[in-house]
């Protein structure tokens, strides 16, 4: 299903995760250039912008590569994947990123094991003009109790566990984030309110940002966003 406008934020608006924008956009580049790069998993704090600086990242390099493409796929259509990479394969001239969103497994999906072979195994392997881009809350894709039973359980307990982490090893590129601290979580709002123009005279920016984030018990990207939300609602502008 074809998507006429991704919902996405301009790159530079993206605060306190440089290092990570710089990985990323380092290895998209090249592979919308056509040079070798690496599956990626963004794992870490909700709400810090993992699935926000894939689409963003995309955007930014979307000019200057027309054949690069996003293609969001759901966890639940893991299955789908040796498919729809075969459809993919017969368009070599374009170059795909298959991006799944907050991506991970329990203890009775055995799904994960048809992903692995999607990301190295296989007779034909992954096909060189897609990459595949994952997010989640768990470094390792899999709850530590769901592990932890696998040990306990298994006749040899070092190999079950061994199967389970190898999915995240998959993934030749791994970019963590981690919870902001103020002076981030502020200079986030402050970057949507310029881009945005939500200045006004009787506002305190960051005394009624910081109260947002009380109320809220989290300081995050996502907390950053629905606060200007708000705030642009009070003024009466549009975002």
């Amino acid at each position: 299903m074809p998507v006429r406008a991704v919902n996405s934020v301009p790159l530079p608006l993206l605060k306190g995760v440089d290092r990570n924008k710089d990985l990323l956009f380092a290895n998209t580049e090249r592979f919308a250039r056509g040079l070798p790069a690496n599956n990626a998993l963004l794992w870490g704090s909700r709400g810090m912008g993992k699935s926000s600086l894939i689409k963003a990242t995309h955007a930014a390099l979307y000019q200057a590569h027309p054949r690069l493409k996003l293609i969001e796929i759901h966890r639940e259509d893991i299955s789908a994947l040796p498919r729809i990479l075969g459809l993919l394969r017969n368009a070599p001239a374009d170059r795909f990123v298959l991006f799944c969103d907050d991506l991970s497994f329990e203890a009775v999906d055995d799904s994960y094991k048809s992903l692995k072979a999607v990301l190295e195994g296989g007779i034909e392997g992954r096909p060189s003009n897609v990459l595949l881009y994952a997010t989640s809350n768990r470094r390792h894709l899999m709850p530590r109790e769901m592990m932890e039973n696998e040990s306990s359980t298994a006749i040899n307990p070092g190999e079950a566990v061994e199967e389970k982490v190898s999915l995240s090893d998959r993934f030749g590129l791994w970019i963590g984030f981690h919870r902001c601290s103020q002076d981030d979580y502020l200079a986030m709002v402050r970057g949507y309110a310029s881009h945005y123009g939500l200045d006004a005279p009787e506002i305190d920016l960051d005394r009624e940002a910081l109260e947002w984030a009380a109320t809220r018990g989290s300081r995050s990207g996502r907390v950053a966003w629905q606060f200007i939300q708000d705030l642009a609602g009070r003024l009466e502008r549009t975002l």
